[in-house]
């Protein structure tokens, strides 16, 4: 088992897939890596080699911004938007979404499932409550 940013990476799936478990790391940035170190991204990730995995998780903690360190940087870009009272800073504030996208409906994800018109959401008649 692999284990980079304190993630334990899935032994049965390909490297380049089991990298993206990695909070900061998709998979153009994965194909990257491995493609600058030299390793195959057909490989699994219980048959890699454990020199190279010790030449990934070095490369990954050196160059790239990873896991907690990323999500502390995250959240204090959001703190410093939410002081200066700038509009991204208040839909943050409010839970909305902050990049443009219509609110009238497709907002579930950021909502929450809230139904806001009458009766939609409501039990049927038949149905214990």
């Amino acid at each position: 088992m692999v284990r980079i940013a304190g993630i334990n990476l899935p032994d049965g799936k390909r490297i380049d897939v089991s990298l993206t478990y990695i909070y900061g790391i998709g998979p153009a940035t994965s194909r990257k890596i491995l493609e600058s170190l030299g390793i195959d991204p057909s490989v699994r990730t219980k048959d890699l080699p454990t020199a190279d995995a010790n030449r990934l998780r070095e490369a990954i903690e050196k160059k790239h911004r990873v896991e907690g360190e990323l999500r502390h940087q995250v959240k204090m870009s959001v703190k410093r938007l939410r002081e200066i009272g700038c509009y991204r800073g208040t839909r943050h504030q409010k839970g909305l979404p902050a990049r443009g996208q219509r609110t009238k409906t497709n907002t579930r994800t950021v909502r929450g499932n809230v139904r806001r018109t009458m009766g939609s959401g409501r039990r049927k008649e038949g149905q214990k409550t």
